[in-house]
């Protein structure tokens, strides 16, 4: 697996896949870019070049376990580009890698011709997802075998009364089939630490993020999944309307996890936006 150096000397390792002109792909989690897989088959469209964020997957652990927050990992992914000569690059970037992307773009617009975010996280940009919206969201699930349980779970953290996030899970696919509950039990994070600091104090900077991106003159796509609790489609509406030139599709029967729930659709879409 091909390795470059970040700013601070950490080893930082990605995986190629496919062929054509490449699209940088960042993991969300952080957890090891491995989940992604091909992306539903993006692959058969485009080079993917998919980085292992710092302290996942074959990436190394930085001595400096501060730079794990979501506005340092920006640096590593300047670093990426300059390592593999790319003037401009398409970026996408799914759940918690959209906030590197989105912070990305609003420090290095000149460096980005398309971007497209999947599954967006709108912490970067300061937009709230409110436990109404999940909840009502929620609903359109009722029907589901696994609902009661998983509904009563959302309600119990919401009220600050319980704290199984694990009965979640179906809530993230549009299916919560095998395929599904195989793909959940192999994309959890093993990094604790990654996680809980890639959020910390000072990690976004909202006001200064949407200046930037009413400036971004490249093309985005915000590809949020109808039944997505993590990302709800009405949350995703608000931040498209942070960009110039922005495009929403909402994916009909998609989770979290759009690839996996209709790759044919999902492929459609993407490869058609980043051409």
């Amino acid at each position: 697996m091909p390795t470059f150096s970040a700013p601070d000397g950490t080893r930082l390792a990605y995986r190629v896949i496919g062929d054509g002109d490449p699209v940088v792909c960042l993991p969300g989690g952080p957890t090891d870019s491995l989940y992604l897989g091909d992306l539903g088959g993006l692959s058969t469209h485009r080079q993917l070049i998919v980085l292992d964020l710092r302290g996942t997957g074959r990436s190394a652990i930085p001595e400096d376990t501060s730079s794990y927050r979501c506005d340092h990992l920006v640096n590593d992914v300047e670093a990426l580009r300059e390592h593999l000569a790319l003037p401009r690059m398409d970026l996408l970037g799914h759940s918690a890698g959209t906030n590197v992307a989105t912070q990305y773009v609003a420090q290095y617009p000149k460096n980005v011709s398309k971007l497209a975010l999947i599954g967006p996280s709108p912490r970067a940009v300061g937009i709230a997802i409110s436990a109404e919206m999940r909840r009502e969201l929620a609903q359109l699930r009722k029907n589901e075998p696994w609902f009661p349980a998983a509904f009563a779970a959302l309600e119990a953290i919401t009220e600050g009364t319980g704290s199984d996030w694990e009965a979640l899970a179906p809530f993230f696919w549009g299916r919560w089939d095998a395929a599904a509950q195989n793909h959940h039990a192999s994309s959890q994070p093993k990094n604790k630490e990654a996680v809980a600091l890639f959020a910390a104090e000072g990690a976004f900077n909202p006001e200064t993020t949407r200046a930037a991106l009413a400036a971004c003159e490249a093309p985005v796509l915000l590809l949020a999944g109808e039944f997505d609790l993590n990302s709800p489609p009405q949350s995703a509406a608000e931040f498209v309307a942070l960009f110039s030139n922005a495009t929403l599709v909402v994916q009909p029967g998609a989770g979290h996890y759009p690839w996996l729930d209709d790759a044919d659709q999902f492929v459609a879409t993407t490869a058609a936006f980043l051409g």
